[in-house]
């Protein structure tokens, strides 16, 4: 059985100082491989620098939507950066209405010239939405966005059901564990098991049992683990799923034999 981290931030304070230990948890929990996630110009290099040193490490390039003073990736470098053996997918990406108010025009521009790159390089476009989904939902549906995947899942079933209609995966995290977390709950029970993937979102939102502490990859063990009693299935099921979904919608990932 292996399980994969398809979203987390080991560049971030509390891990990237430990990241030997990062690891070890990481094997003995069966998690074999993880994505770091690029938020920044700054944090690419540091996740590239992490995935080229690391081969079970797989490295994403992309601006977060929360800061309108974010030095930005143009076009063509999101581009050439996808080129690398270790990059693959765009973003973190998509609209953010809860860190950001006002006239988001610049936001709307980042997100649809993150789609452009990913209709360029066939690179997955990694999709953050908070307090906009319908908007975020619809900037992809007008551009075309043809692969994605809804990182750290928050939403409801009516959501999740306009991504799944336009091809795309939902990712779910440690928020899927919490007691008041009943419709991300019913929209994991509505997912095709074809269409799920798990991840961390490390050093943030640990599952249950470490909720409030600072998270890590190996603990999308735990997400996994309540995914599959949530949906009446084994660990295994999830397991076997997630992975084989994972690499098909991150197609460059080289699989851990």
């Amino acid at each position: 059985m292996q399980l994969i981290d398809s979203h987390c931030h080991i560049n971030f304070d509390g891990l990237r100082d430990r990241l030997p230990e990062v690891f070890a948890n990481m094997q003995n929990n069966q998690v074999t491989q993880a994505l770091a996630i690029s938020v920044s110009r700054e944090t690419f290099r540091e996740v590239l620098t992490i995935a080229e040193h690391n081969p079970h490490i797989y490295a994403t390039v992309g601006i977060h939507p929360d800061s309108e003073t974010a030095e930005e990736f143009t076009l063509d470098e999101l581009v050439a950066h996808a080129q690398h053996p270790k990059v693959v997918g765009i973003g973190e990406t998509g609209l953010d209405y809860h860190w950001c108010t006002g006239d988001l025009t610049w936001q709307h521009q980042r997100f649809i010239t993150h789609i452009q790159a990913s209709k360029q390089t066939g690179l997955p476009l990694i999709i953050h939405t908070r307090k906009a989904a319908d908007d975020t939902m619809r900037v992809l549906a007008e551009n075309g966005a043809e692969q994605a995947v809804m990182h750290c899942f928050s939403e409801d079933t009516r959501i999740a059901k306009i991504a799944l209609d336009l091809g795309y995966y939902i990712s779910f995290s440690g928020i899927l564990t919490f007691k008041n977390a009943k419709d991300i709950q019913a929209a994991a029970q509505y997912c095709p098991l074809d269409r799920i993937l798990v991840e961390t979102d490390a050093p943030f939102l640990a599952p249950m049992p470490h909720r409030g502490k600072r998270n890590e990859p190996a603990y999308v063990r735990h997400t996994a683990e309540f995914l599959a009693q949530l949906r009446g299935e084994s660990l295994e099921t999830i397991a076997a799923a997630t992975t084989e979904n994972f690499y098909r919608l991150f197609s460059k990932v080289v699989p851990m034999v």
